[in-house]
């Protein structure tokens, strides 16, 4: 007699669980599959140019290897009217009653377990698919209502089975036999106690970064070679994550209805070493709102044993990470972009410092208020954390009052603290905010190619079409910058002499493309360019107009950092790039009447291409002028922001 016939006739049937519950969970894995197939064969149906999936990998997995008839279900259903024709349907719907009875088997068929609700349901539907042995396809009607997932509407043999295996779960944490480091075990091999040690040390080294929040659970138990954990990531039916250690491999699941979040958490894990086999998204009805579902498998070989451990004991320890991560990247995208917001999160999870905390501490609402709370100028209704700080600062912001959250309140310090704590980073982020200084540096990088390109023309006499178009775009972005800062004026009125100062200089970037556009014209077929003494006096005056931008960009950086507070030495090296900048401009005085001379001398026989050239000259010339009242403005400003008198 079977050791399982042997308990039962001793009337205790409850010994069973474990071994009906496993035997219930890989009947959940199958049943799964074969919903999935049919979906998959009634969407080919629908659209024979489709790309059926291979299940092939699935079906072995599943140890359903003869099970040639479920392979041939996807690619040869077809629709007869709207009827979906189904070869062997017969072993399909066996299929579907005896695992949905192994399934059921734990919660229906013991009395002092039994749910009546569930066992009424199991008894429904293993009666439909009896009476669908007579019919020679599936309508439309009995499809839906055996995959649709809407718990709005009537019973689904899809819902069922999820239903199922919500309780399943919840019976093997009560009916486990076995503690071990607060993992419910049961059925295992001494050698599986080391493994399950690590995983729970992993879990044990950050759980506490999910506070009061549920989840974290593990279910452990021994599938032949295979040594199974289940851990609780979440209530939703498609947030699963199971685990499979045999032999030195570890054979990881994982789906989740975020993309996002599905592709965080597949980034955690190729760190650590897995290799990831992503499937195309997957759609239930009902689940996500109708939306796809990512699915994958990783898998991780290990050297030995102790490289096995250390690799269960860091998935355990990622798992935290995932609770809640899709709410706090929202809330995060309420004050940067989307990257940034993901990025915010991929350090609190590095760190080991998660985001759990912030959110319990108020998440956006502590930043919102800390944005009142502070430098009243800096911040007004509707403006975003990041077109304020600037992106970099911002994420630099975030990423502190993450990590002091945490630290607080795993300290079990007050709420009010945290608040506090938000006010002051926000307060020291502001003081020394650049944001302001990033445009002027982006511009001046505009100037400083179109300036660089202008002399290498004069130097080599040549300019194509290409060059010109390049020049405009240069010219244009600049332009943009200038657009972005009055834009930024008419929200914060602190703008504006910013807005004074980027003007300046978009008159030189304006010039620039100007002389660029001249030049180019200097070479058409019929003119044949300049002559040499005169492209070598404009080469000059281009170069002097290229070192002056240099040094502008040397003053704004020093710029961007100084205040009350800075070194003698920064306040002595910003003067000097500044005054060399300013001294550029009388030095292209003087160049640019040589180069007028050197024109008259050389071109005055050629009407158009003295034209020409003395308005390259003028042109050039004007962007120094330029330089000359942007450098001016800078020094102004420069001073205003360190408090000295201009």
């Amino acid at each position: 007699m079977e050791k399982e016939s042997a308990v039962a006739s001793l009337g205790q049937s409850t010994l069973l669980l474990p071994a009906w519950i496993k035997a219930a969970l890989q009947a959940n894995d199958r049943l799964k599959l074969y919903l999935s197939v049919l979906q998959s064969a009634a969407q080919r149906a629908a659209n024979p140019a489709a790309t059926s999936p291979d299940w092939t990998r699935e079906i072995a997995h599943l140890g359903l290897r003869d099970a040639t008839w479920l392979k041939d279900v996807a690619t040869t259903a077809y629709l007869q009217d709207q009827t979906l024709i189904v070869p062997e349907l017969s072993l399909w719907l066996e299929a579907l009653a005896s695992d949905l009875s192994i399934m059921a088997r734990p919660l229906c068929d013991i009395a002092e377990h039994k749910d009546e609700a569930l066992a009424a349901r199991r008894d429904l539907w293993l009666m439909k698919i009896e009476e669908l042995n007579d019919e020679e396809g599936l309508n439309p009607q009995m499809l839906n209502d055996l995959t649709h997932g809407n718990r709005h509407g009537s019973d689904s043999f899809h819902l069922l089975v999820m239903d199922l295996h919500k309780q399943l779960n919840a019976m093997a944490v009560a009916v486990a036999t076995e503690d071990v480091d607060g993992a419910h075990v049961w059925q295992v091999e001494d050698g599986d106690r080391p493994l399950i040690r690590a995983f729970m040390r992993g879990l044990a080294r950050t759980a506490a970064l999910k506070f009061s929040h549920p989840g974290l659970d593990t279910a452990v138990t021994r599938d032949g070679k295979r040594l199974l954990i289940q851990n609780d990531i979440g209530t939703n039916d498609a947030h699963v994550l199971v685990i499979e250690v045999e032999k030195q491999a570890i054979h990881l699941t994982y789906s989740d209805l975020h993309a996002a979040r599905f592709g965080f958490f597949q980034q955690m894990l190729e760190g650590i070493g897995f290799e990831w086999t992503v499937f195309d998204p997957r759609t239930t009805e009902g689940l996500n709102q109708g939306k796809p579902y990512q699915v994958g498998n990783a898998i991780f070989s290990a050297a030995d044993d102790e490289a096995l451990q250390q690799a269960l004991e860091a998935v355990a320890s990622r798992i935290v990470f995932v609770i809640d991560w899709n709410r706090a990247r929202k809330r995060l995208q309420e004050f940067v972009r989307k990257p940034v917001a993901v990025a915010v999160l991929r350090f609190a999870a590095e760190q080991d410092v998660g985001h759990m905390a912030w959110l319990l501490a108020g998440g956006e609402q502590l930043i919102y208020e800390a944005m009142q709370a502070v430098d009243g100028d800096a911040f007004r209704i509707g403006d975003r954390l990041d077109q304020v700080l600037g992106e970099a600062a911002a994420q630099a912001f975030l990423q502190d009052l993450l990590r002091v959250a945490s630290i607080k309140l795993r300290e079990q310090q007050p709420v009010a603290l945290i608040a506090d704590e938000a006010r002051l980073l926000l307060a020291r982020v502001l003081q020394r905010r650049t944001f302001e200084f990033d445009l002027l540096a982006e511009h001046a990088a505009f100037c400083h190619a179109l300036a660089l390109a202008l002399s290498e023309a004069l130097e080599f006499a040549h300019t194509t079409e290409e060059g010109v178009q390049r020049a405009k775009i240069w010219e244009r972005k600049a332009d943009h910058l200038l657009m972005e800062a009055r834009r930024r004026a008419e929200r914060q009125p602190r703008w504006l002499p910013m807005v004074q100062l980027l003007d300046n200089m978009d008159d030189i970037a304006d010039a620039l493309e100007e002389a660029t556009f001249i030049h180019s014209m200097t070479l058409a077929p019929h003119l044949a360019g300049l002559p040499p003494a005169v492209n070598a006096v404009l080469g000059e005056l281009a170069d002097t107009t290229l070192a002056a931008i240099q040094d502008q960009i040397k003053a704004i950086e020093i710029a961007r950092h100084m205040s009350e507070h800075t070194e003698p030495a920064d306040s002595e090296a910003f003067l000097q790039a500044l005054w060399r900048m300013l001294r550029a401009e009388r030095i292209c005085d003087d160049l640019l009447r040589n180069a007028r001379a050197r024109i008259v001398q050389t071109l005055h026989t050629s009407p158009a291409v003295f034209s020409l050239a003395n308005e390259l000259a003028a042109t050039i010339e004007n962007a120094t002028d330029s330089l000359l009242t942007a450098g001016y403005a800078l020094r102004k400003q420069v001073f205003n922001k360190s408090g000295m008198s201009a």
